[in-house]
């Protein structure tokens, strides 16, 4: 018997040396090969974690195979690699972060390509911009980006333009095109919102700016595309955070993540709310996006997206100057006394198969769902609108020689029907004794169904090693059918109408005159189609003599790393050429209608960098300097016999300047930005400007590994740290009635407060 218990004592002493072992290795740069100090790498089996030494060595005392190590280290990708029984690693190599920005792949492109190689200018916001600001509202972030200009009258009040572009559209986003993952965001009629997605659900960001109507149809402005996270290995985990902020704003999400084998699932639900700076300025918005890949053995694969919202957002609205130098936190009166707000229902659903047909032809086609139930009491009516849409869009791309040269062709279609009804109703607020809106009379009542078709195709070629070319064409048609439901026989507008066919041609050129280093230039042509509120007069008629405005951009710049890839540079200059340009024209208080009224130059210069460098093994720095100078005038503008030839065009900063830093030292991280903006012209006229302002935001995170499967996230922060006064949005050409002074200004927010607290689970 106890020969026995020796024995197997002896078997498992022996089996358990065989099972458990030591190991070590190294780990270095892989562009220098120098050792680096300070990566942290855990063992996933067993949670154990490392250190590397001065001399890039790490190592552990006892291990199982098989072996699964992740490697981090602030400024680097994470890498996560195994070894099998007995395999000992001679060196790891890690890969700087700033390394990969120009070599980042624009997956927007109907031809993913390397963006230091793109004949166009495209900015990136990374998962980690992402986190610069506070996370209430998604496109604060975009005021960082050279030649994009964000109006922010509030948490649902914004207006983003790309290179002035937009700027005069009164109170939401037209003339750009927008996608997540694939699926139209931009409805057919060219109207935007991307308040309503959460910033710590993207993975990234990418903004073409220009002309894109060669790859995306009606996209004068640009487009702006969003990506949700792709996780790669085998993952089960829950977050929850709360976030807290001044004007009692608090956000509340929860996040589950599904990753198993070719499976990834992952569901998100966040609610916003707050009382806001203003009178009249209470916010509320549920939002919940869930995503599902699905890769099949052939290397196929399926993507699904959600996204639902609800939104009660009270309305404070614009502010006279005396008002807003004085008393900023109150409401216009009107709006306050009929309590205006604005309401929806959203839904968007989509779905994308992808097919590898051999190594060099693939194609990928999505099919989508998009709906908004909309209600907002205004003082001067209550608008009750109703949208809903479908459409779908194909891209085949094809790999091929051409005279001997690499190339690449793709080519594809998008469509999308559309109905929208809106009608108005008289707002009878006066009538009651407290602050609400009463339903009166209806005033309108209009259902349009509008239809797209883009035919689209682009050719890359290499000319040379060093030498690459991008032809692109798009062909467009939009018509739409109206239903005047309403109005008497005399002005009933009801028939089919039809904008004429717009052909759209891109050629591109990059040249890489030095190893990493690229030129190009470009040439492009854009157009956008009038919205509904641009075509619909006070009366509730269709102005149907509208045009589509269309516009030439010309490009130059220049793209290139520097200091063995730790500073990273973009310089371009441009002008866009607007024809038939669109203008809001005010016929009534908060009232406007759309003309055609002449001829705009958009001239501008965009700079970026990013620099990055390790003073110690601990402490890594980085710095980033984006910058913008507009000059935009109207070439040609006679309105109402008044000549604006000339002239600055209104709402749109001279100029942006914003350079910023971040340190980070083991899981300590502090970010601190600053932008500066220059004066914007109030009208059309240039007879007032705002004066330019200044904003200093400073942000703090700690993160805590508390066990191998519960992180802790902290992060504090403080938002125009030295209190400026400024207008974050203007009314362009505001008009004052019955002798009141013009409501142009948006106040900004003053000095203000947000912290939060995360929890990450890995199941």
């Amino acid at each position: 018997m106890k020969r026995s218990l020796i024995l197997l004592l002896i078997i498992n002493i022996v089996g358990t040396f065989s099972y458990a072992q030591e190991f070590e290795g190294n780990v270095l740069d892989e562009k220098s090969g120098k050792p680096l100090e300070n990566v942290k790498v855990t063992d996933l089996n067993s949670g154990k974690t490392s250190f590397t030494n001065e001399d890039g060595k790490f190592e552990f005392g006892e291990v199982k195979f098989p072996l699964e190590l992740e490697f981090k280290r602030i400024g680097y990708l994470f890498l996560i690699k195994s070894f099998q029984e007995n395999e000992q690693p001679s060196d790891i190599f890690l890969q700087r972060e700033i390394s990969q920005l120009s070599e980042v792949i624009v997956r927007s492109s109907n031809i993913p390509q390397e963006i230091r190689k793109i004949p166009a200018s495209v900015s990136l916001i990374s998962e980690n911009d992402l986190k610069r600001t506070d996370n209430f509202n998604l496109v604060q972030n975009f005021n960082y980006v050279p030649g994009v200009f964000v109006s922010q009258g509030a948490l649902n009040t914004n207006k983003i333009n790309i290179r002035g572009i937009g700027s005069r559209a009164q109170y939401s986003t037209n003339r750009i095109k927008a996608y997540i993952n694939g699926i139209p965001l931009t409805t057919a009629e060219g109207e935007l919102t991307l308040d309503d997605f959460d910033p710590e659900y993207l993975d990234r960001i990418e903004i073409i700016k220009g002309p894109v109507s060669s790859a995306f149809g009606a996209g004068l402005g640009g487009a702006i595309n969003l990506y949700t996270k792709n996780r790669t290995r085998d993952q089960r985990s829950v977050v929850a955070d709360f976030s807290y902020g001044s004007f009692n704003t608090r956000k509340t999400r929860a996040n589950i993540n599904y990753v198993k084998d070719s499976l990834d699932l992952s569901f998100n639900y966040n609610q916003v709310k707050s009382d806001g700076y203003r009178e009249n300025g209470e916010y509320d918005r549920i939002s919940m996006l869930g995503s599902a890949n699905l890769l099949n053995k052939k290397g196929n694969s399926w993507s699904f997206f959600f996204s639902y919202t609800n939104l009660k957002a009270y309305i404070p609205s614009s502010l006279n100057e005396d008002d807003f130098l004085n008393d900023s936190e109150k409401a216009a009166f009107t709006w306050y006394q009929a309590a205006g707000y604005e309401s929806y229902t959203k839904n968007i659903l989509g779905i994308s198969y992808e097919h590898n047909f051999s190594e060099s032809f693939k194609n990928q086609t999505s099919l989508f769902y998009n709906s908004r139930d909309g209600y907002e009491p205004r003082p001067f009516d209550i608008l009750d609108d109703d949208r809903k849409s479908f459409g779908a869009r194909t891209r085949f791309n094809y790999k091929t020689a051409i005279f001997s040269r690499a190339s690449e062709i793709s080519f594809g279609a998008e469509t999308m029907f559309e109905n929208y009804e809106t009608g108005t109703y008289e707002n009878l607020y006066e009538e009651a004794e407290e602050r609400r809106s009463i339903l009166g009379d209806r005033l309108s009542l209009n259902e349009q169904d509008r239809n797209y078709l883009n035919l689209f195709a682009q050719l890359n070629i290499e000319i040379t090693s060093k030498l690459s070319a991008e032809a692109g064409l798009n062909f467009n048609t939009t018509a739409y059918n109206l239903n005047d439901k309403f109005n008497s026989v005399e002005t009933n507008q009801s028939g089919d109408y039809r904008f004429e066919p717009v052909l759209s041609p891109r050629l591109g050129l990059s040249y890489e005159a030095f190893e990493g280093k690229n030129f190009y230039a470009s040439a492009s042509h854009g157009f956008s189609t009038p919205t509904v509120a641009e075509t619909l007069t006070p009366e509730g008629l269709i102005n149907t003599d509208l045009k589509t405005e269309t516009g030439w951009n010309y490009e130059i710049g220049f793209k290139g790393n520097w200091l063995n890839n730790r500073l990273y540079t973009e310089l371009n200059f441009y002008s866009i050429q607007i024809r038939n340009l669109l203008v809001a024209r005010r016929v009534g208080q908060d009232q406007y209608v759309g003309v055609n009224a002449g001829k705009a130059d958009h001239n501008g210069i965009e700079f970026t960098s990013a620099y990055e460098t390790i003073l110690s093994g601990n402490l890594v720095m980085r710095f980033f300097l984006n910058s913008s100078f507009n000059f935009f005038e109207f070439d040609r503008f006679v309105d109402l016999g008044e000549n604006y030839s000339g002239n600055t065009i209104p709402g749109v900063p001279e100029y942006m300047i914003s350079p910023g830093t971040e340190f980070s030292y083991k899981n300590l991280s502090a970010n601190i930005n600053f932008q500066a903006f220059g004066e914007m012209a109030l009208n059309d006229a240039n007879s007032g400007y705002t004066d330019p302002y200044q904003l200093l935001n400073l942000k703090l995170d700690y993160y805590w590994n508390l066990s191998r499967k519960l992180d802790l996230n902290f992060n504090f922060g403080i938002n125009n740290i030295l209190d400026e006064k400024y207008a974050s949005s203007i009314v362009t050409n505001a008009i004052g009635f019955g002798g009141s002074a013009p409501r142009y200004y948006y106040p900004g927010n003053p000095r203000n407060f947000f912290g939060g607290l995360r929890l990450n689970f890995n199941l």
